[in-house]
This record gives C-alpha cells, structure tokens and sequence, in this order.
C-alpha cells in the first residue's frame, strides 16, 4: 500500500490559450488593482519587445516597467526591483519573461513585505537553517503577482525561487506558500519571439521536472499521473515546434506539458540529482537553465538504472523511445532539438567536478534521488558519466 502527503499550491488561476493583454486586464479588475508594475529582460523592453508592447497596451494601468533582471535572478535585479515598485507604488507586479524574471519576481514580493533594501539583506531569508535565518512564516504578505511566461521553466508553478548571491557565487532558494504567483497566463503568442534554443532547453528542464517525478523513489498518485500526461506532451510539442515554429497549437501542448509536469513536482516529493546538480552548474558555473538539463539528466539516468528500471522504461516510452534506454531516449530528444548533452559542451570540465560534487552536496535533491548518494564521490561519479 502507497502512502504519503500531496501538498496543493496556493496558485489561484491558470489562465491558458487566451491572449496576455486580454487575460491582464481581467486578472487585475478581478484583484482590484490598478496600478500594475512590469518585470522583465532587456531583451524583452527593446521597442517591440513583448514586455514594452503589454506595457503600452495596458495603458494607464501599468505605472512602470523594470528590465533590470539578468540570467540567474542576481540579488541585485530583485532589490532594484522592489525599490522601483515602492516608488512607482506598485499594487500588482507582472513578471514577463523566462524564469530568472519570474524567479527574481517572486523574491520582490518577500522583499516588500519585509521591507528589505539592500542585496544583503536577503540573506536573513533564504532557505535553511542557521542562526542568522528570519522567521519567513512570520512575514504579513502584501503586493503579489502574476506570470506571463516566455519560456517552459515552469518557475511560475511554485512557491519557491532561486537567487544568486553574486559576492559568494552562489544560487540561493527562497521559500514561502505566496511567492508562488497568484495567476498565470499561458499564452503560446507570447513565446514565438523566444529564441528557439532557449525555448527547447527550457523545455529539456521541463522534460527534467516529469522524469524525475516518475523515477522518484516514493510513489504519489497525483504527481506520477500529471507527469506521464506532462512529459508525453512536451516530448510531442518540442518535436512539432522544431519542425514548425509558428505552430501555437504546438506552443501550447509545450506549454500545457511544462505545466502538468510542474504541478506534480510542486506536490512536495521532491526532485532528484540531475536538478541538485543543474542548481549548481547554473548558480556556480553560469551554464544556462535547461542546458543544465540536457546535460545532467541522461547521466544521472544511467547512474541510477540499476535501482529503477522499470520506471525508466516508462520515461522512454513516454518519450516514444521505447527501444532506447532512459537516458539515450532523452539525449535522442536533445539531439533532435539541436541542444548539447554534455559538460564539455558547456565549458565544464573534470578539474571542475570535485567542487560541484561538494557543492551539489548541499541540495536538497540528492535526498530524493532513487540510488542513494553517500558523498561527493558519487557526485563526481555522474559528472564522469556526462563529461563527453
């Protein structure tokens, strides 16, 4: 007999297939805001970005627009962030973008309730022990958020978010129940100017989210059968989208999958190795979110066989790869969308593994992976299976 706990996120709305303006305005008249801050990139608040187009469209309703969010959510952006909400009196923050945005978004939000000012001043409440830590339940929740999504990082789906102490180089979670955005709009028009390799590697992190849901070694009825749904999906809408890039039916499936596998792996079970070390290759070494993916996930597969079999039969099935192992049926997929599977194709190399192993250490991840890891030996062990 199975037992155990699913945990439900306090996310109110999806929105799906519908354009972002329309569902924009409709969320904030539901919320009762009116005075609606933009989050995004650079590369999103050029002159026909998306971020600058919702903004004009939205008219007086949206009272600024904040760009300066970079690749792995610095403490930095999220402080700039928040300072610019206060000023602008900011009573809705929109993210818009991939997952640094939304990640850096979130961690705003927990800045403005605590009144947090400087990039140091994080510290206090990032997940896990030690006696400088704040008491994060503590905190009276205000400004919340939505997520206009450019990529399938899925980091909308959860009330957890990565942030990068850039003076100690490394990436940091931040947690509480209403980080998680309170709506989010899928809207596949929304993605066509994301570059292609970021939409598929992105998508190899989604991949990423329903195998190890599915190879996690407690079952949850839940969270397995979202995470079948989820990864057939996205293995069918990755292909279609390589082979027709204006396809939004097929953006949507992406989309639609991202979402299932998500809502699994935000149940509460946890994830396993392949994301432990993803956080530090991304945090640490700079490698780009998905990448760490399509690198780290067929190696851990393979480190792992010999404890879940069966379970890895399912993924390549899942993944129309039934003739393939696990871990080739997922490199079959990267490959065919263009993306590399190993560390030396992402300027990662073996004089580098002894500090990831020890780094990777400290993730919550290896707790949950299905062969158990006793020590950074182990780690080097998978990063030996990836090096190329």
């Amino acid at each position: 007999m199975i037992s155990g706990t699913h945990r439900n996120s306090l996310q109110e709305q999806v929105v799906y297939g519908r354009p972002a303006l329309e569902a924009l305005n409709e969320l904030a008249r539901a919320f009762g805001a009116s005075r609606i801050m933009i989050t995004s990139t650079a590369s999103l608040t050029g002159p026909d970005g998306l971020a600058t187009r919702l903004a004009r469209d939205l008219g007086p309703l949206c009272v600024g627009v904040f760009s300066d969010i970079s690749a792995h959510s610095p403490r930095e952006g999220v402080i700039g962030g928040a300072a610019e909400a206060r000023r602008t009196g900011a009573d809705l923050l929109v993210a818009v973008g991939g997952g640094s945005v939304i990640d850096a978004t979130k961690v705003m939000q927990l800045a403005l309730w605590a009144s947090i000012e400087t990039p140091a001043g994080l510290g206090a409440y990032r997940a896990g022990p030690g006696p400088d830590r704040a008491d994060v339940a503590k905190l009276a929740p205000g400004i919340r958020m939505i997520a206009v999504p450019t990529t399938l990082s899925a980091a909308e789906f959860t009330p957890f978010a990565g942030v990068t102490d850039v003076a100690r180089h490394s990436k940091e979670g931040y947690a509480h129940p209403l980080l998680a955005p309170r709506a989010v709009v899928l809207d596949p028009a929304a993605t066509v100017s994301t570059p292609p390799r970021l939409w598929f590697s992105t998508g190899m992190k989604a991949v990423d989210h329903a195998v190890e849901q599915l190879c996690n070694p407690a079952r949850s009825p839940f969270a397995d059968a979202l995470a079948e749904a989820g990864l057939k999906g996205l293995a069918r809408g990755l292909l279609a989208v390589n082979a027709a890039p204006g396809d939004l039916d097929a953006r949507l499936d992406c989309q639609i999958g991202m979402w299932l596998a998500m809502a699994g792996a935000s149940s509460g079970r946890g994830l396993g190795a392949s994301h432990a070390i993803g956080h530090t290759l991304g945090g640490t070494f700079g490698v780009p979110h998905g990448l760490t993916s399509c690198v780290a996930l067929p190696a851990v597969l393979r480190w792992n066989e010999g404890v879940n079999a069966e379970r890895q039969q399912l993924v390549a099935e899942l993944l129309g790869q039934p003739h393939l192992s696990a871990s080739e049926a997922v490199i079959f997929l990267a490959h065919g969308l263009g993306l590399p599977t190993d560390l030396a194709a992402v300027g990662v190399h073996p004089d580098q593994f002894q500090t990831i192993a020890e780094h990777t250490l400290h993730d919550r991840g290896i707790r949950s992976n299905p062969r158990p890891i006793t020590g950074a030996g182990d780690i080097v062990e998978i990063l030996e299976l990836a090096k190329g």
